[in-house]
């Protein structure tokens, strides 16, 4: 069982990785478009149209795309006032229900935005702009992404319950606890020390 939820969270990560890597792109791809549509607007007098209806779809889209990473990289901003206060069991219990309730929270998510896909796809709607873009579209790339962090959350909810029963609060902490500051400045050493190398070739 404790293999087959590794290779589950192994999978999971590698398919988050680049999920969150088309995500970036579709941001990056959203902000050169806004840009170009503003400078040509201002120079020129005239719009190419769409930039503002497209990069609504690009941020809706590669949110949802990010959701897997952020939960596996622990990167979600949590409020940690009084959970680092906690005794290490109740802490671990919390992380638990933590997840237990995002579960809920994203399934009801998901199950909504299907019931929104499957209309409109009976519908053929489009939507009312210019670009009379198939709203089945975005809408599709929309729900792949919530999928992804349903097909997360299962496993860590199962890794976390089993090291929380064999009182392992180590690995609870690992994979669903909020972040220390020593891991915090940890990373964010680990991010200098990539780009110095970067910094040197200047």
């Amino acid at each position: 069982m404790t293999t087959l939820l590794h290779r589950w969270i192994g999978l999971a990560d590698r398919l988050a990785t680049w999920a969150v890597r088309i995500a970036g792109a579709f941001m990056l791809a959203a902000a050169l478009l806004v840009s170009f549509d503003v400078l040509v607007r201002k120079f020129a007098g005239v719009t190419i149209g769409g930039a503002d209806e497209l990069s609504g779809y690009a941020f809706a889209v590669g949110t949802s795309w990010a959701l897997a990473f952020t939960l596996l990289r622990r990167a979600n901003v949590r409020v940690d006032a009084l959970y680092s206060r906690l005794p290490e069991r109740v802490a671990a219990a919390l992380d638990l229900l933590a997840l237990v309730a995002l579960l809920v929270f994203v399934g009801y998510l998901t199950w909504r935005v299907t019931l929104v896909l499957q209309d409109s796809l009976l519908f053929s709607a489009r939507a009312t702009t210019p670009l009379a873009t198939p709203l089945w579209i975005p809408q599709s790339l929309w729900l792949v992404g919530f999928g992804l962090f349903l097909f997360t959350i299962l496993p860590l909810i199962l890794a976390v319950g089993i090291a929380l029963a064999k009182g392992d609060r180590a690995t609870v902490r690992r994979l669903a606890g909020a972040r220390t500051l020593e891991e915090e400045a940890a990373e964010e050493k680990s991010h200098t020390a990539a780009l110095q190398p970067l910094a040197g070739e200047r």
